[in-house]
């Protein structure tokens, strides 16, 4: 999935939902984002993070 695909998708939810994550310990709150760049044909990445106030 593209960052454009993300947005379009989230953009058809509802605007005060939570965002969450699904991992190896069940559901986690999206805490941030981050921007990996990287080189040599190989595209950037988006880093979701999880809220570590959980």
């Amino acid at each position: 999935m593209t960052v454009e695909q993300l947005i379009q998708a989230l953009l058809q939810m509802p605007k005060d939902a939570v965002v969450l994550y699904e991992g190896d310990a069940g559901y986690a709150l999206v805490g941030g984002i981050d921007l990996q760049r990287n080189g040599n044909g190989v595209p950037d990445e988006v880093i979701l993070f999880p809220d570590m106030s959980e």
